[in-house]
């Protein structure tokens, strides 16, 4: 039985089901996998495994044949470790002092950003007498976490022999999902020229904008994340397979007369006699407020009895309201369900309704949810 840090919630008593659909999940990882070879495909199984839960989405991908992991925190990693005790696991968010100890029980790589973690990484295996593997993570433009490029020619060009295996060289792409965008091939260029300093060091750049785009990009690992989740990672490009369904219980329907108001600061007056659906589930569920609806715009839509029907109002903490009067009587009562995400509802058209993206729907899908695992 597959088990997550989530608590279990029994699906009558949940305000929505949230399935998750391993099936495509791995058949996503597969897809990418076969693109890009001969270069291996990695899983990105941080935050959560995009907040779908770790230990399933790891084995999932684990049986598509992943081999190699990324997480961003240690406390990530060690769950993974118990998960997945033969895989290959890389920790993004850099060495944090004296947890250098963790990463040899466990068998963790950290991926160094600054020469201080290289230099304390370097001391520790001094100490210890063995060369154990990481990852150098060098900034070729994001301007986040990595070695300058003259500090990567400093590091190639110095004498002394590194104390610790450079088992990757690593850089992160900014604009790749703007296949227009200047930055990227500057980008490239950089990290080709530094990952020449380095020769068989294994170099991996490519995002999951990249990994969709010019194989150039590829070197010889890709860490796709957002794509293998079904959301949008590159633009012109449809995304792969959706992963999650949510539906979300109908608790009430009423009628609200022309000219009322529905919600929290009366944001949206209807204007025609309106059959109105109240829905357990709000943005203590991870649906963002700014997904609802007033008289100056539009918010989301939800399928009732196969329709799309808009949500009405704000979205309140545990509650949101959608206007089903286009509904046929006798097709929709409480206790049933409408669909926030699925049936041609992506992750990526509610992130637009809500000025935000699909990595943040994914990421914020709350706890208060029957958890659903499927394929």
């Amino acid at each position: 039985m597959t088990t997550t840090p989530y608590p279990a919630v029994a699906p009558e008593e949940a305000g929505g089901h949230l399935t998750i659909d391993l099936g495509a999940l791995a058949a996503n990882y597969a897809d990418l996998a076969r693109r890009v070879a001969p270069a291996q495909c990695a899983a990105v199984v941080k935050g959560d495994a995009y907040g779908l839960g770790l230990e399933p989405a790891a084995h999932a991908f684990w049986r598509a044949g992943a081999r190699v992991f990324f997480v961003a925190l240690l406390s990530e990693a060690r769950r993974l470790r118990t998960a997945l005790p033969e895989a290959t696991i890389y920790v993004l968010n850099g060495l944090f002092a004296g947890t250098e100890p963790v990463y040899r029980d466990l068998e963790l790589r950290p991926a160094l950003g600054s020469m201080e973690e290289i230099e304390r990484w370097a001391a520790y295996c001094g100490e210890i007498g063995e060369a154990l593997p990481a990852a150098v993570h060098v900034d070729t433009g994001m301007n986040r976490l990595g070695l300058s490029p003259a500090e990567a020619v400093g590091l190639a060009e110095s004498p002394d022999p590194l104390p610790f295996t450079m088992a990757l060289l690593m850089s992160h792409l900014a604009c790749a999902d703007d296949p227009s965008h200047a930055l990227t091939a500057r980008q490239l260029e950089d990290f080709q020229a530094i990952a020449a300093l380095f020769p068989g060091v294994p170099a991996s750049l490519a995002n999951s904008a990249a990994t969709l785009g010019d194989k150039a990009l590829h070197f010889d690992l890709v860490r796709p994340g957002i794509a293998v989740y079904g959301g949008l990672s590159r633009g012109g490009t449809a995304p792969l397979q959706p992963v999650v369904r949510l539906d979300l219980r109908i608790i009430q329907l009423r009628d609200v007369h022309e000219g009322e108001a529905v919600g929290y600061g009366a944001a949206q007056t209807v204007g025609r006699l309106s059959r109105i659906a109240i829905v357990s589930a709000g943005y203590a569920d991870g649906i963002p407020r700014l997904a609802g609806s007033s008289d100056l715009r539009r918010g989301a839509q939800l399928i009732v009895a196969g329709r799309r029907c808009p949500l009405v109002g704000r979205i309140s903490m545990d509650l949101m309201a959608i206007d089903v009067t286009e509904v046929p009587t006798g097709e929709v009562e409480a206790g049933d369900f409408a669909t926030l995400l699925g049936e041609g509802i992506g992750v990526d058209e509610l992130a637009r309704h809500a000025e935000t993206i699909g990595y943040e729907i994914l990421t914020s899908l709350g706890r208060r949810y029957h958890r659903r695992y499927i394929g």
